[in-house]
């Protein structure tokens, strides 16, 4: 059954995490940064940063129901359920060479660039309001991932000492590049403003934001031999890794 209220939503997330450290797999890196962002938005929501508190934590239960979904179909083996942005992601959790910030990053792709835009036309026409109406909350829930994404990926020298030699590669198609926070979230709020006016473009942004995953694992030239080094230094027991994220405590931003 579908997470019906945020408390049901972070309880998943707790499962999924401690599956994922008992089982040694890395769909726990992606849920162990999510369960953060899930557990701002229900102290947001307590403390009435948003426009509307009720509305927020239906997007929200909303929104985090489909990674829920993706991911328990995967597991399930009902793998033509899933959408290719969450497939190519699910996908790289077998590989042993993709980093670990390669793995935020698809999970943040699929779920910000195909989830949210579907997520708020969901709400939206729940509620039978203008789509515009619920811009604001859009744009608080990617300041909180945005957010906190940035502070788990800084915090990543502890599993990835050598991470910072992808800077070296800014002035190129670096990874830290071709996927802008701020890009995905103007990205995703017109993919949403085409789904409420025009409808039917769900399978054809599936497969762009596909394509966009598969530019986040497949580097060439000086990158390709960056993220090899990298990768040499970071950590590779995917269960430590899942507590050292899970674990990791940072500081609340507030949303105004």
């Amino acid at each position: 059954m579908p997470a019906q209220t945020i408390d049901e939503v972070i309880l998943r997330l707790e499962q999924i995490i401690s599956d994922s450290i008992t089982t040694d797999n890395r769909a726990g890196y992606f849920a162990a940064l999510y369960h953060k962002v899930t557990c701002r938005v229900k102290q947001g929501i307590a403390s009435g940063e948003f426009q509307d508190g009720p509305r927020m934590e239906k997007l929200d239960v909303v929104f985090a129901n489909r990674y829920i979904a993706a991911y328990d179909e995967w597991t399930a083996k009902n793998k033509p359920a899933v959408s290719l942005s969450w497939q190519i992601a699910f996908t790289q959790l077998q590989k042993r060479s993709v980093l670990v910030l390669q793995h935020l990053l698809l999970g943040m792709n699929a779920h910000i660039n195909l989830d949210l835009g579907i997520a708020v036309v969901d709400i939206a026409r729940e509620y039978n309001i203008p789509l515009q109406q619920i811009h604001q909350d859009f744009n608080s829930i990617n300041t909180i991932l945005a957010a906190l994404s940035y502070e788990v990926i800084n915090e990543l020298n502890r599993i990835s000492p050598l991470l910072s030699l992808l800077g070296k590669h800014s002035g190129n198609n670096s990874l830290l590049i071709q996927f802008a926070l701020s890009n995905a979230r103007d990205g995703a709020w017109c993919f949403a403003e085409d789904l409420f006016n025009n409808g039917n473009t769900i399978a054809s942004r599936d497969q762009d934001i596909n394509k966009l995953g598969g530019s986040i694992v497949t580097t060439k030239g000086f990158i390709r031999l960056t993220v090899f080094i990298i990768h040499l230094f970071e950590l590779k027991n995917p269960s430590r890794i899942t507590t050292i994220l899970r674990d990791y405590q940072k500081t609340y931003i507030k949303v105004h």
